[in-house]
């Protein structure tokens, strides 16, 4: 799985503790990449798990490179940079999303999930001040 603008992780550690064999945390803030580091090691989940602290789309094409793809994504991108929908499209763009993956991305309610091809959109709800959409890669040919 795949927690992108990370944070804390706790998106991306709470699905190591349901069953995620592996875990990568992105996050362009070295201070926040220190935290995942530390939550990770007091949880004894470092072996299953790599922290990336850089700019979202320079670690999106870093995975690329390594041939990743992944069957869950969290994007929770900060609001006022309205970066979720971009970084919704790289994924597909760079082929990143496992066929048959599912990814659930987090934005300002003022945006409109974006239409991505293979992607499918399951579901979309606004709560407060946010939405939060999830999309389904089909299992047809590559992005």
């Amino acid at each position: 799985m795949l927690d992108l603008f990370a944070g804390s992780g706790a998106l991306g550690i709470e699905a190591l503790s349901r069953g995620a064999d592996r875990a990568v945390f992105v996050d362009d803030s070295k201070m926040a990449a220190a935290a995942i580091r530390r939550n990770l090691v007091a949880l004894d989940l470092t072996t299953r798990s790599q922290v990336i602290a850089q700019d979202a789309r320079r670690a999106l094409v870093q995975l690329h490179r390594r041939a990743e793809r992944f069957d869950l994504i969290f994007v929770d991108a900060p609001y006022d940079a309205h970066a979720s929908a971009g970084a919704l499209r790289a994924m597909g763009e760079l082929d990143l999303i496992a066929s048959g993956g599912w990814v659930a991305v987090e934005m300002s309610r003022r945006e409109t999930p974006p239409e991505i091809p293979l992607l499918e959109k399951v579901s979309i709800a606004t709560l407060g001040d946010h939405r939060v959409a999830i999309y389904r890669r089909t299992e047809s040919a590559p992005l």
